[in-house]
């Protein structure tokens, strides 16, 4: 009677022997050694799983075992590809519709340990002072060295409301332990406002369904409110990227022709390239686009067409440096493989991955404070003043919001330059204009 190594080994065997004689026929005989050698390797794999599920200290699973070898090929090829159970695939679904339930953080895997690309804006990780560039070293006490990038995650999710403990090393500074409550994350991918009546300031987090469409309705009621505006600012600092057809719609938002992004595989054939639509939103008005070390992928490739097409000016840091495409292939187990397929490539040609986008202008953060003289007095602080007969309720709430943006901006150095720098170009522009 065959046992299970011997009818796992006579399936492989004949498989293996009918691509043989099928490739034999097409190929000279070094390609048929290369194969034989497969067939080998996979008799290999065989024996390893037999080995290890009858004499590992603890009993497992061909399931198991299968699953982790799978994950184990795909994560060794980047830190970018691995496989995804049906749980797995099922959050990475909800995340791209903007729900989902964990800690709201993004990270990837270097070095061996968990690293922090962005904590998104509102979510437990944000308001736990987590940053682009942290180390997570332990979770809950045990140590992510030697595990994969999909255990680390299951291991920061859990039940809403329970919490979870993670060990972080940062440059520069003593690791510490910070306890996090996970939380039902809602993403809100776009958000807008006016910045002193002038400045339509969008800030983007993620790159999910619909960003495109609340984009646009942002900058339509803006135009329609206020008659004034300068320019636009474009807030993508850790923003961990998304759906690539979100990147493009929302390039494609301020560009008037041209490539926006290029997608460029293994074989040549398959390169795709990406073009933007006559038509641009805001009728040319200056544009800047805010970016850090936690912007990456989806965020390079808008950064990138517009740096190209010389159509906005980036400011702040270097980005994060992710010029990969992932394909999600799902499998017929209810689970999915993740597979690095191409490279992107900006307009002008240039790889993002690795070096990332560098900045027009490169604006570090900093802490912006007002220096105030004791002997510098107002018209107002005297005491017989004279009031003003024309001021209303309306000047008085101006004032109000006036100082609760200025508090604001000044603990954001980089979106207050950003602010003046657009202004600057909507006056230059409506100067040039004017002529």
């Amino acid at each position: 009677m065959l046992n299970k190594k011997s009818l796992f080994s006579l399936s492989l065997s004949a498989m293996l022997l009918f691509s043989t004689a099928v490739y034999a026929a097409k190929t000279d005989k070094k390609a048929v050694e290369e194969n034989v050698d497969t067939y080998e390797l996979l008799n290999l794999f065989g024996d390893v799983m037999e080995r290890a599920k009858s004499s590992y200290v603890e009993e497992v699973s061909d399931k198991q075992l299968i699953e982790a070898a799978i994950n184990g090929m795909l994560t060794s090829l980047d830190p970018h590809s691995s496989y995804m159970d049906g749980k797995d695939f099922k959050y990475m679904s909800e995340q791209t519709k903007g729900k989902f339930g964990g800690l709201g953080i993004e990270v990837t895997m270097e070095s061996g340990v968990v690293k922090v690309i962005s904590p998104m804006d509102d979510t437990p990780a944000y308001k736990a002072g987590l940053k682009p560039g942290d180390y997570i070293v332990n979770i809950d006490g045990e140590s992510v060295i030697g595990m994969s990038l999909n255990d680390a995650v299951d291991k920061m999710r859990g039940k809403v409301g329970t919490k979870v403990k993670l060990t972080i090393r940062r440059f520069n500074e003593k690791p510490f332990d910070v306890t996090i409550k996970r939380e039902e994350i809602k993403i809100q991918s776009v958000k807008s406002s006016i910045k002193g009546d002038d400045v339509l300031y969008i800030r983007i987090t993620s790159f999910s369904e619909d960003v495109d469409s609340n984009i646009t309705k942002a900058v339509k009621e803006a135009k329609k409110k206020y008659k004034d505006l300068k320019g636009i600012v474009i807030d993508v600092r850790n923003n961990p990227g998304g759906l690539l057809d979100q990147a493009v719609n929302v390039s494609d938002l301020f560009l008037e022709k041209g490539e926006i992004v290029s997608t460029r595989s293994r074989n040549e054939e398959d390169t795709v390239k990406y073009t933007a639509k006559p038509g641009d939103i805001t009728d040319g008005m200056p544009i800047v686009v805010l970016v850090n070390d936690g912007s990456a992928s989806a965020s390079e490739i808008v950064a990138g067409a517009l740096q190209d097409h010389k159509r906005a000016i980036i400011l702040g840091e270097k980005t994060f440096g992710k010029g990969s495409v992932q394909t999600i292939i799902p499998l017929n187990n209810n689970g999915a493989m993740r597979l690095t397929t191409a490279r992107y490539y900006t307009p002008s040609g240039r790889s993002i991955q690795l070096k990332g986008i560098v900045p027009d202008v490169i604006v570090k953060p900093s802490k912006v404070e007002e220096i105030e003289s004791p002997f510098e007095l107002s018209e107002g602080e005297y005491q017989n003043a004279l009031k003003n007969d024309s001021e209303d309720k309306k000047d008085a709430k101006k004032l109000a919001a006036d100082k609760k943006e200025k508090e604001e901006l000044a603990k954001d150095y980089q979106l207050s330059r950003a602010l003046d720098l657009v202004r600057a170009l909507g006056l230059y522009q409506q100067g040039e204009t004017s002529k």
